[in-house]
């Protein structure tokens, strides 16, 4: 018996020092965007007037993770996590594929760190009036779809006309997502493209919107890459530590506070996490969870959640916090702005978001 107690126990000791192929995730830092770090602003814009931005927070959310390559976590470390309400054990290769280079994923993080600034800044101002011009390209081809047949990588997007419409030169991203809505997948559409210089007219369907994707209308069926011409307004951002693009939706709409007169958020602590596409669309993020722990110890009382993620907040809401369900940048503002005059009521939650998708 003594024997066997021993032999449990020495087993015990081994896995509990063993590493294992999982990862916690945690919640991390926050940072206000409308704030300074060492002295400069998070985000500096020069080339137009800008207004004091108030007491009040827009806080973007992070998480921390442990477990990483060459970071393994042991038995005690899990269990620690599965213990805590704010915490989750998951599957290394999640995050982390084993196929995958530690050091290509840490410069891909910051590549899209990046992008996410380049998009928050063009639909920020966009969001203000200002007429952004966008060069269109097509980037990527999926070959089961009727496009493929007819475009190639590289070639530049400038009009579109759908069978029995009118012609609509292509400026910005937005014009081309606002005439594809009114489009049934199926619809035939002729695009003017720029391949190698020259003018070329190509016709082809418009192809469905994946399921489960709440858009309205078709889409071409490519991957389209969207590059800004020339912003109006210089927007820089002093972010360090930070990768990935999931607090594109409060640098977008920090960016709003700061070129508007008054104070946006009215002195409240508001945090969020989101993408920001070009054209002002918030899209769904990791660590949801996580971060919604962050924001509330870190003193928010307000959280801004895509509606993409709604469904797992459900029963994770610290106390005291509410929770505003996002779609668009226009939306967001709009929610900060009824947190700011004390007008909730017509805020929409995550839970009235869940039970309205049935």
């Amino acid at each position: 018996m003594g024997g066997s107690a021993a032999l449990l126990m020495l087993t015990l000791a081994v896995m509990a020092v063993l590493p294992l192929p999982w990862m916690i995730r945690a919640p991390g830092p926050t940072l206000d965007t409308l704030g300074m770090v060492d002295g400069e602003h998070v985000i500096t814009v020069s080339g137009a007037d800008t207004y004091p931005t108030g007491e009040g927070q827009l806080r973007l959310t992070t998480v921390s993770v442990s477990g990483g390559p060459g970071r393994s976590i042991s038995l005690f470390d899990a269990i620690s996590a599965w213990l805590r309400k704010d915490a989750a054990v998951l599957p290394r290769e999640l995050l982390y594929p084993e196929d995958q280079d530690p050091e290509q994923l840490s410069e891909y993080q910051v590549q899209q760190m990046s992008a996410s600034q380049e998009f928050a800044t063009a639909a920020a101002l966009s969001e203000l009036g200002y007429q952004l011009d966008m060069t269109l390209t097509v980037a990527e081809l999926m070959p089961e779809l009727p496009a493929a047949e007819v475009l190639e990588v590289g070639d530049v997007v400038t009009a579109i006309t759908p069978a029995g419409g009118g012609t609509t030169e292509l400026r910005d991203f937005g014009q081309l997502i606002g005439v594809l809505a009114e489009l049934p997948a199926g619809t035939d559409v002729t695009l003017r493209v720029l391949r190698d210089d020259v003018p070329t007219d190509v016709t082809f369907a418009t192809s469905p919107r994946p399921e489960g994707d709440p858009g309205e209308g078709s889409l071409l069926g490519v991957w389209m890459n969207t590059e800004v011409d020339q912003f109006p307004v210089d927007i820089a951002f002093d972010i360090d530590q930070i990768g990935g693009p999931s607090a594109g939706m409060m640098f977008a709409i920090a960016i709003v506070d700061r070129l508007t007169p008054g104070e946006l958020t009215g002195g409240a602590d508001i945090a969020g996490s989101g993408t920001m596409s070009i054209d002002g669309r918030v899209g769904p993020i990791g660590g949801i969870q996580q971060k919604l722990y962050g924001a509330s110890r870190d003193g928010a009382t307000w959280f801004l959640v895509p509606q993409g993620n709604c469904a797992e907040t459900i029963g994770q809401v610290p106390d005291g916090m509410g929770i505003a369900a996002v779609e668009t940048l226009e939306g967001a503002v709009e929610a900060v702005e009824a947190i700011a005059a004390g007008e909730t009521g017509g805020i929409t939650s995550c839970e009235a978001f869940v039970a309205s998708q049935g």
